[in-house]
């Protein structure tokens, strides 16, 4: 560099080049301190113990060998739908409220003033504490809690929604009003939106029972099992590209880095998530047993939230319902008024001819009528009994084309 400076640059930088380089490096030290912000967390354990701490985004990824894109789902900055992701050593779960890491042995929970998280710690703590004999491995208990939460929650949101919008709709039927049409409308609105929340929880739990491999994945419990009893013998040993057998407890080898109980893990969720794709019956079966506790715990929460989607789907279809009925309502009024408006011409034209002759006949003008005392008035009502006959004519002749009813 000093060469290169040498060679291209006769005088010494401006001054104000040296504080655009201080100004870069302390963005950059402050883009680092921001993607390093701590943030509080609730750990709890399979005893039931629970505690806040504090962690920052490089210390959660470390231990629960995650990514940080991950970790963005968890992020509360962001708004993203809910999801769960199954990977090596932990299950990201981001439902509605609840956003944690479910590990085999804790659960990090994202610290918040929100109702449902700390109905979540609490629930937990207890179920742990009081059912430490169910049959189901710790990360599936915690996942069926926060399913069973979410569920509720949105199922909960729904019935008040329902028993809003329903009085609403049945007094909007009765009588048009603009303010009724106003609360419908946000109740639309709610709706929509909520639909769609669910909508999400309810693909992704069928996205986890249609697919065996990420489903493999979530089975932490199993495999660590199956890395703890894998032989100390295979785990210390590894191959070079050579062919050459090395200890990877030697010092020297470069292969020491790689960790044995990683390298296990990847391999059994490999052989788990693949077992379909090599067409092993063996495999199959064996991988069945393995999820199937899994797969039992979401279809009973995919029946729940397939529920509250159709409840959703009534509640739309009766909304619906009420906008066509008011439609064919205020078409038919719409129709009375054409008729009305109609009928109304009718009489006009009638009453303006009568008003033409009578205006006419009372002009002062030479003309044998007013030669008899009673002349005009004969005008008159001649006059009159054929706008009358005339207005009836026309009202016949509507009816015949079927203008207006009989």
């Amino acid at each position: 560099m000093e060469e290169t400076q040498g060679e291209y640059c006769v005088s010494d930088p401006p001054e104000y080049d040296f504080n655009r380089q201080g100004n870069h490096r302390t963005g950059v030290t402050g883009l680092k301190k921001r993607g390093h912000v701590s943030r509080s967390w609730i750990k709890i354990d399979q005893d039931g113990n629970s505690e806040v701490v504090t962690l920052d985004k490089a210390t959660i990824m470390r231990d629960c060998s995650l990514p940080s894109r991950d970790l963005r789902l968890l992020d509360p900055m962001f708004i993203y739908p809910s999801s769960i992701l199954g990977r090596e050593m932990a299950i990201v779960v981001n439902l509605e409220q609840i956003r944690c890491i479910i590990t085999a042995d804790e659960v990090i929970l994202m610290n918040s003033l929100d109702g449902t998280v700390g109905r979540y710690r609490s629930q937990l703590c207890n179920r742990l504490r009081k059912e430490k004999s169910d049959d189901l491995p710790f990360e599936f208990r915690a996942l069926e809690l926060a399913l069973e939460l979410t569920c509720t929650s949105l199922d909960a949101q729904v019935n008040e929604l329902e028993m809003e919008i329903y009085p609403v709709l049945d007094e909007l039927a009765s009588s048009i009003s603009t303010l009724l049409l106003e609360r419908v409308r946000r109740f639309k609105g709610h709706l929509l939106a909520l639909t769609q929340r669910v909508q999400k929880v309810r693909d992704e739990i069928e996205h986890l029972m249609d697919d065996d491999g990420d489903m493999a994945e979530m089975c932490l419990t199993e495999k660590r099992r199956r890395s703890d009893a894998y032989p100390s013998s295979d785990c210390n040993l590894s191959r070079t590209s050579s062919g050459k057998v090395i200890s990877k407890s030697d010092p020297t080898s470069p292969e020491q880095s790689v960790s044995g109980l990683q390298m296990l893990r990847r391999t059994f969720s490999s052989s788990i998530g693949n077992s379909s794709k090599y067409g092993s019956t063996t495999s199959s079966s064996d991988n069945g047993e393995r999820i199937q506790p899994l797969e039992m715990l979401l279809e009973a929460y995919f029946i729940v939230i397939d529920n509250t989607l159709n409840t959703l789907s009534s509640l739309k279809e009766y909304i619906d319902d009420t906008e066509d009925f008011l439609n064919i309502k205020l078409g038919n009024i719409q129709n009375l008024l054409i008729k009305f408006e109609m009928l109304l011409t009718a009489a006009t034209m009638v009453a303006a001819i009568f008003a033409a002759v009578t205006g006419v006949f009372g002009m002062n003008f030479k003309t044998s009528v007013f030669d008899y005392s009673s002349g005009f008035n004969w005008v008159m009502v001649i006059t009159g009994i054929g706008c009358v006959a005339l207005y009836f004519s026309l009202l016949s002749y509507f009816r015949y084309k079927k203008v207006l009813p009989e």
